[in-house]
């Protein structure tokens, strides 16, 4: 028969043991829960607009000046952390996106797909985070219509049905995989061959075919096709005074006085002075408070799920 000192020892062995197992299995399941991300992903996608590029550089370091690290950093500063995933490639079209395999040169600090496509690629981090995806932005299709310098209105009107076709996809696929409620904004782009019209007579008519183009053929195909899918349209062209008519001047220098689509056009990107395509700081700057104030908007009107 055990003692009344036995009795006492063996209870106290026990109390001892379920305090132990207690505190290792709260300890376990600290351990084990996994850990919250501080704020939710941002996908960028398309050409080299979507990537940052700006020319003078020999490496891809610019492109953290891009509108998509902008739109990023705006938006920490109205307390939203956006953490940029920026599948962004220069040369991008509506077909490669879709179907053309890896990136030779993609942003700084950006994923590497280099057995898949953009689009695939970005549906593919989508799926591993579904819930954790908050805004996603597409800047495609300038390249579909870059080679239409010479002649903006048929030859830019010839590219319209490809690019709407493929867009439609595009959308449909990333609407499908972020679903109804996470914020998608598109993108257009500044009217560069306004730039022509520094050239003379012949460049002037371009100028006013291509700033046509721009009007009656391109923005209005790509807001069309990405409307099926609610994907929120933003006109840089206009935002950027590219359609302001060529009547309207100013002074730049060194040209004098030009018309203020030129002077715009000359200012955000480097068209003027480097015969490159691609913003400026201060262009890249522009397009990033438009997408921001686009997102905040968008959240007010249809939050995101939680």
């Amino acid at each position: 028969m055990l003692s009344l000192r036995s009795l006492f020892r063996l209870r106290t062995l026990f109390a001892v043991l379920s305090i132990s197992s207690l505190v290792a299995f709260g300890a376990t399941t600290v351990a084990s829960a996994s850990p919250k991300l501080p704020g939710s992903y941002y996908i960028s996608l398309g050409d080299s607009y979507a990537e940052g590029y700006q020319p003078g550089f020999t490496d891809n370091s610019e492109t953290l000046s891009g509108f998509a690290n902008q739109v990023a950093s705006e938006s920490l500063a109205h307390n939203k952390k956006l953490l940029l995933e920026n599948f962004g490639c220069g040369g991008a079209t509506t077909n490669s996106i879709l179907n053309t395999v890896g990136c030779p040169a993609p942003a700084e600090n950006a994923p590497q797909y280099p057995n898949t496509t953009q689009a695939q690629a970005a549906l593919n981090f989508i799926a591993k985070h579904k819930k954790l995806i908050g805004l996603v932005t597409i800047s495609i299709g300038g390249n579909d219509f870059d080679g239409c310098a010479t002649s903006p209105l048929s030859c830019v009107q010839a590219a319209m049905p490809t690019m709407e076709s493929n867009i439609l996809k595009l959308s449909a696929k990333l609407r499908a995989a972020v679903g109804w409620k996470v914020p998608i904004i598109a993108i257009t782009y500044p009217d560069v061959i306004a730039a022509d019209w520094l050239t003379g007579t012949a460049g002037q008519a371009q100028a006013a075919l291509s700033q046509q183009a721009f009007e009656t053929l391109i923005n209005p195909t790509l807001e069309a096709a990405y409307a099926p899918a609610k994907i929120r349209f933003v006109d840089v062209t206009t935002a950027t005074g590219s359609l302001t008519p060529f009547t309207s001047t100013t002074t730049l220098a060194p040209f004098g006085t030009v018309p203020v689509a030129v002077a715009q056009v000359c200012t955000l990107t480097w068209i003027c002075a480097k015969g490159d395509i691609h913003p400026q700081p201060a262009g890249y700057t522009l397009i990033a408070k438009l997408v921001t104030a686009q997102y905040f908007k968008l959240l007010k009107s249809d939050p995101p799920n939680a």
